[in-house]
């Protein structure tokens, strides 16, 4: 039951609708006030009344029923107390019965998001940068297809521009074929490493890349086999990273895909008298709107990202369609998205309204920042690994006897990573510590997954017996209720850190006893354990991240 729309329903107010009633409702920050309450200073202005005096009338004109057993105003405040038996009766029902469809929906029934994350460029590592918009883009992708919307998840690879020029230079004068297929990615950026180097010496090699490159666009047969295996080395190597992450993708269409699509883009815009030139270079000049120029083509003809970027959305919209189109890149891009959005509504596009900057900060290790010409690179396979054995290592410690402890150090390891990520807020910079990720304590996937662990033990012991029905729900028990009666809301809120709902659970399991209460209360309890762990698991799957049995 929508309890809101209930209260909302049975309360008139002068000049406002139920609507505007049930929007007003707002969830108390101490349950011992109410579960909702409803402001009243908003209605003092058409109701010629103190806040107060109005929420006294209210509280007064109010029907108790069934549901809302207790009204009172406090403060200009209206408080209504539900049923709480009614309330958990209902909640684990819903839960119990959806299971791992609980929260979610059809609120995206025929819409597509496309959405834009990752971006690996090839050739170079998977490095800890990467990491952010890797996991962010895929939690959004999973949230966006639970809620019913087609995704649509787009690797927007890096897949041009003069590194492919160094980078065929530096394996013709330094290479070999065995030595590369041996060592994979991070032979190629030895090699990168090596041209910088040699080119701060004999500037000339720059010249050399610049010639190369120029071969890969003129369709060079040699240069272009050599592009070509430099891609498929690269997504060999960081396929094995997508899969341990459990990240996946519809469209590889990067940059390249765009360099026949864009003449069409350069005609529109000058077409539409919105290129100017500028120092030999054609812009679109956005100083009206606050902002430097967008710059379409530099004073050489060579295209920018902007230019790639105005013709992938095109591209995106003609394609699919799309109700938004996302973009997971990391704030320092913040003005690049500006300018090109504000380019494509110069054209016309009444649908650039649609594309969305989804910014986040950047991660680093303790240990300081990286540099991929000067060869200061963090891997992320690197990262995972090192998780994936520390927590190893504390499984060993706290459960040497447990079975397929790999399997379950590989979940919490990879686990810890993605959280690690998420966890603070998008717009922050984070730096990543090991000790912190891998907390069996503290705000941490460890600490969820080690929740989930104590609920599938619990129920493991306490048989088949359920209920949803209590004859009197406790503190502790109708806080659990309340974040699982929250839990679609919260999805909708987009993507939330689900730890306080462990949180709850761990006092519950050590406030009210579950396998020794007596037998009404046990199977109402062995209830609500499974409704936890229900969703908890839908929580955790949302972000990517796996929960194992035991721990």
């Amino acid at each position: 039951m929508d309890f809101k729309r209930h209260i909302a329903s049975r309360i008139k107010a002068e000049g406002l609708s139920e609507n505007d009633i049930y929007a007003m409702i707002e969830l108390p920050p101490n349950t011992e006030m109410g579960d909702f309450a409803l402001p009243c200073f908003r209605l003092a202005k058409a109701m010629r009344k103190a806040p107060a005096l109005i929420a006294q009338q209210i509280a007064a004109d109010y029907r108790t029923d069934e549901i809302v057993g207790e009204v009172s105003a406090v403060n200009g405040y209206v408080n209504f107390k539900i049923d709480r038996a009614l309330w958990a009766k209902q909640t684990l029902e819903a839960v119990l019965s959806a299971r791992e469809k609980y929260g979610s929906g059809e609120d995206g029934k025929g819409k597509t998001v496309c959405i834009d994350y990752s971006s690996v460029n090839i050739a170079k590592p998977f490095h800890i940068g990467h990491l952010s918009t890797t996991v962010l883009g895929s939690a959004l992708y999973k949230l966006h297809k639970f809620l019913g919307y087609t995704p649509v998840g787009i690797n927007h690879l890096g897949d041009y521009g003069t590194q492919f020029g160094k980078l065929i230079s530096a394996y013709k004068r330094w290479g070999s074929r065995e030595e590369i297929e041996k060592g994979g990615l991070r032979a190629l950026n030895a090699l990168y490493v090596r041209f910088h180097e040699e080119a701060e010496k004999d500037p000339s090699l720059d010249d050399e890349a610049r010639a190369f490159f120029k071969k890969i666009e003129d369709k060079d047969e040699e240069s272009v086999a050599l592009f070509e295996w430099f891609k498929e080395l690269t997504l060999k190597d960081v396929g094995r990273i997508y899969e341990l992450l459990d990240v996946h993708f519809d469209s590889w269409a990067g940059e390249s895909f765009y360099n026949d699509k864009m003449e069409p883009v350069v005609a529109e815009l000058r077409e539409k008298g919105l290129l100017k030139e500028s120092d030999g270079a054609q812009i679109v000049d956005l100083e009206e709107y606050g902002m430097p120029p967008c710059i379409i083509l530099r004073s050489d003809g060579a295209s920018l990202y902007a230019t790639r970027d105005i013709a992938a959305a095109i591209y995106r919209k003609n394609t699919y369609d799309f109700y938004k189109c996302l973009y997971v890149v990391a704030y320092q891009q913040n003005l690049h998205f500006k300018q090109f959005f504000k380019v494509l509504e110069l054209m016309g596009k009444e649908w650039a309204k649609d594309l969305v900057h989804v910014a986040y900060g950047m991660v680093s290790l303790e240990d300081g920042s990286m540099s991929t010409r000067k060869g200061r690179v963090v891997y992320l396979e690197d990262v995972i690994n090192r998780c994936i054995e520390k927590a190893r290592g504390i499984i060993a410690e706290k459960n040497p006897s447990l079975e397929n402890k790999d399997e379950i150090a590989k979940t919490v390891g990879v686990g810890a990573v993605i959280f690690g990520a998420l966890y603070n807020n998008k717009i922050k910079d984070i730096t990543f510590s090991y000790d912190k990720v891998l907390n069996f304590e503290g705000e941490t996937s460890c600490y969820v997954q080690y929740t989930c662990a104590r609920a599938n033990s619990v129920l493991e012991k306490g048989g088949a017996a359920r209920s949803c029905t209590a004859a009197a729900v406790c503190p502790q028990e109708f806080e659990i209720v309340k974040q699982l009666a929250e839990f679609p809301a919260m999805l909708r809120d987009a993507l939330d850190k689900y730890e306080p709902l462990a949180q709850k659970f761990n006092k519950f399991y050590f406030d009210c006893s579950i396998l020794n209460a007596d037998e009404e209360t046990r199977a109402f309890r062995l209830s609500l354990t499974e409704a936890t762990l229900i969703v908890l698991k839908n929580a955790l799957g949302l972000l990517g991240i796996g929960v194992p049995e035991k721990m």
